[in-house]
């Protein structure tokens, strides 16, 4: 099976999970025949954010495409940018920032549980 998440319409998630402004979430793949959860491709504009925000037994993996942010992580804020691959623990808390003004925070979101 293939998927373009780039030619895909995106749904418009607002305030995601108490966040600010409106993000772009792609849903690429729900068609799993293992523990995985979800797949998307998720584009946070200049100044939105996912807001801090718990899961349960599940890990889930943001990985950073384009663009510049700040984790937060158990309370712990680090800045991230192309590259980077965020691993969210079970139980963790853990929110995004876009930290630019300018350009968009482009990233891939794998959920899976354990």
């Amino acid at each position: 099976m293939i998927k373009n998440f780039y030619q895909a319409t995106p749904k418009l998630a607002e305030r995601c999970h108490r966040g600010e402004g409106t993000i772009r979430i792609v849903e690429i793949f729900k068609e799993f025949s293992t523990q995985m959860r979800h797949f998307h491709y998720t584009v946070l504009p200049p100044g939105t954010s996912i807001g801090s925000h718990k899961h349960g037994n599940d890990e889930e993996f943001y990985v950073v495409l384009e663009g510049t942010g700040e984790m937060e992580d158990d309370g712990v804020k680090t800045m991230v940018g192309a590259g980077d691959v965020i691993m969210n623990v079970p139980f963790g808390t853990h929110g995004l920032v876009n930290t630019s003004s300018t350009d968009d925070l482009k990233i891939l979101v794998f959920e899976v549980k354990v």
